[in-house]
């Protein structure tokens, strides 16, 4: 049977290139359509911003499982997501290595929902809610000009609902495919009068690769436009995402993974890891021009969070009065406000545009820590072994200037201020004593040129500083074991230069290229890694540096290629041992590399196909060795991939179907998809999926 689906697969993929002749290259007809982008907050073309800046549209993607923003980004060169086949535990994104260290969920890096921060005032970011199936764009923000977010910018991932508009349609979509994976989807978008809406619901089940790695997600996601007249307008977004459980298979040693990469670890079955979510969240967006020159925009929004984990924690680790157990339970209310002024005005007779506001973000999480048994029964809620309730705000204002000096010249730059607040008020050992608190402040400038050497070649170059708090995650445990929180972190403070070359090729093709460097102290570092916990310590000093390459070539003839490239130096500075970095198993010696960061990074494609009949594409990626610990003495081995799709497209006045196939893994590679920094014991391997498989169809009606 084994030997069956094999051929199969080869024979699909093998077929897909004979739906057409590769014709030879030539510049295309078409012209480039310019992508407008938002990430520096001044709406302009990405080829006129002096940064990294990309976009992604999720509805070009036609063979897509539609659930993680992994399967859209691999062509963004800098930008690394592994998967852990793990829905208990998210993803693992970084950008330029900002982000790596994140043992779940994902911190170094911003993520915006329609302009509400998926990103917690402390920096910890999700990207379950995500409902890619309604998302109109994905914007990624690199380098320098990120600081212009604040806290935990080392890169800015931001997802856009479409804008309803046009006769009423509805969508159905269904897809199926290895591993027990069932997705179905339906969407409802159009405009009635001025009031425009995109209604979507998503349903994703899936047995999961590896054993114990079950998981089941609804996500639910609508926007409301409303034309108020004058070019005022209204938005309201809502979004609600539920995971009633999502298996925790947990990382293997390397005879473990060498043995069978689909086993779970024996801790994950004996405490039966696992985790549920609810997210609830709602935001309103009212876009007001004060006349021809000015405009305000004031979002608010609001949200609540629940999170409950059960983890491997051994019961003598528990036994100790100052455990927090192994159940982790969480309820957070968030909310927040931003307030935006936008002034075009022409000084000298040359177009400036500045953008000033103020941002409010607040999280209030009641944190309860259970012990994961009761008597001989392992894996449910124990005794209350902590209550405690952790609150951050931020407080941050920015001012934002873009100003053509010229034909040529014209110049970026901005300013903010930040102030973070931690407090906490421990109800369980020390009820009625006064809350910890501490407090961290920074000013993060950035500035950025961009020259047009001509039209068709750009130069730029660009400076910012930016920083990056402990979260509340980071700062729950002390490396030493004992109670409290671990108040002794500091945020990480970056400065960042980048060079760039924006080229136009042809008429439909570009490249762009990028040679950045950062330099980071008291980098935030995992000191030890047990039993899904996780405590952390100030490293002295880090250096990122490396080269960005991006290749998007229209071949003529219906194909169309992409080439990403990215080589990353990150590695330590100064040395940082058990008397400078207290609890830390793996001492960090200056010239070795950070884990969880790869050296180099190769993404490719090829496709053919238009907007209707046959499509195809054959992808490619590569991903150097990955160390695990900062002792370098563990490393994940290289890995290259491949997938490939098909499918085909029939549109007629009033109905449009859509049928796909896509194998990933095509070549049945072994492979680590995403490591756990520093493991105690020896832990650090997540495995990657094998040769998988899924067929689906979608369906669109239109009035």
């Amino acid at each position: 049977m084994r030997t069956l689906r094999r051929r199969l697969h080869a024979g699909i993929c093998g077929a897909l290139p004979l739906l057409a002749t590769v014709p030879a290259l030539a510049d295309a007809p078409a012209t480039l359509d310019p992508v407008v982008v938002s990430a520096t907050r001044t709406e302009k073309p990405a080829f006129e911003v002096p940064a990294q800046v990309d976009a992604a549209a999720p509805q070009d993607e036609h063979a897509r499982l539609g659930v993680n923003l992994s399967e859209y980004l691999g062509a963004i060169a800098g930008l690394l997501i592994r998967d852990r086949q793990d829905y208990a535990q998210d993803q693992q994104l970084s950008v330029r290595g900002f982000g790596a260290r994140a043992q779940f969920g994902i911190v170094g890096v911003r993520l915006y929902l329609d302009g509400i921060p998926a990103t917690q005032p402390d920096g910890q970011s999700q990207a379950s809610h995500f409902n890619l199936d309604s998302a109109e764009r994905i914007e990624v923000l690199r380098g320098p000009f990120s600081t212009l977010y604040g806290n935990a910018s080392g890169g800015v991932v931001q997802v856009f609902t479409g804008d309803g508009e046009g006769p009423a349609a509805v969508q159905v979509g269904a897809l199926g495919g290895s591993y027990g994976t069932w997705r179905t989807s339906l969407n409802a978008a159009g405009a009635q009068g001025p009031v425009g809406y995109n209604f979507d619901y998503t349903h994703f089940a899936t047995d999961g690769y590896r054993a114990h790695s079950s998981a089941l997600r609804d996500s639910a996601n609508a926007k409301l436009n409303f034309g108020l007249g004058g070019g005022n307008r209204l938005s309201l977004v809502a979004n609600a995402f539920s995971s009633p459980e999502s298996l925790d298979p947990m990382g293997l040693t390397v005879a473990q993974f060498r043995a069978d990469p689909r086993q779970a670890a024996p801790a994950a079955l004996q405490f039966d890891t696992r985790k549920s979510q609810e997210q609830v969240q709602a935001g309103l967006i009212d876009e007001q021009r004060l006349n021809d020159e000015q405009s305000l925009r004031l979002a608010v929004y609001y949200g609540h969070r629940i999170i409950k984990q059960y983890q491997s924690i051994p019961l003598a680790t528990q036994a100790p009065a100052t455990s927090p157990g192994g159940v982790i339970d969480l309820h957070n209310g968030y909310g927040g406000t931003d307030l935006r002024w936008t002034a075009h005005w022409r000084p000298l007779d040359r177009p400036l545009t500045l953008v000033a506001g103020v941002t409010y973000d607040d999280l209030d999480s009641h944190r309860r820590g259970y012990l994961n048994f009761v008597g001989s029964v392992l894996g449910v809620q124990g005794a209350l072994r902590r209550d405690e309730n952790d609150i951050v705000y931020n407080l941050d204002q920015y001012l934002q200037a873009d100003w053509s000096l010229s034909r040529r010249w014209s110049v970026q730059a901005g300013v903010r201020h930040s102030a973070v607040d931690f407090r906490s008020a421990d109800h369980y050992r020390s009820p009625g004593a006064p809350d910890t608190t501490t407090d961290y402040y920074a000013t993060t400038p950035v500035a950025g040129v961009l020259y047009r050497a001509s039209e068709k070649l750009h130069l730029y170059a660009s400076y910012g500083e930016g920083f990056d708090t402990p979260t509340f995650d980071n700062i729950a445990y002390r490396p030493d074991g004992s109670p409290g929180l671990n108040l002794a972190l500091q945020p990480a403070r970056t400065g960042t230069g980048e060079l760039g070359a924006k080229w136009k090729l042809a008429q439909a093709s570009m490249v762009r290229v990028a040679l950045f460097e950062s330099q980071t102290r008291d980098e935030i570092v995992v000191a030890n890694a047990a039993g899904g916990r996780s405590t952390y310590v100030n490293a002295g000093h880090t250096r990122r540096r490396g080269l960005e390459s991006e290749l998007d070539a229209a071949l003529g003839g219906d194909w169309h290629a992409q080439l990403a490239y990215s080589y990353l130096d990150a590695t330590y500075r100064a040395d940082c041992g058990p008397t400078t970095c207290v609890g830390s198993k793996y001492p960090i010696v200056a010239g070795r590399r950070l884990p969880a960061v790869p050296e180099s990074t190769l993404y490719g494609a090829l496709r053919w196909g238009g907007e209707l009949g046959f499509n195809a594409a054959l992808e490619g990626s590569y991903l150097s060795p990955v160390p695990v610990n900062d002792g370098n003495s563990s490393n994940a081995p290289a890995y290259g991939l491949l997938a490939c799709s098909g499918g085909y497209t029939w549109e007629s006045r009033r109905w449009r179907l859509q049928a796909f196939a896509r194998v990933d893994n095509l070549l049945d590679t072994r492979y680590v998809g995403a490591v756990v920094i520093n493991d105690t014991n020896g832990q650090f391997y997540e495995s990657g999926a094998g040769r998988s498989a899924y067929a689906g169809i979608r369906m669109r009606w239109r009035d």
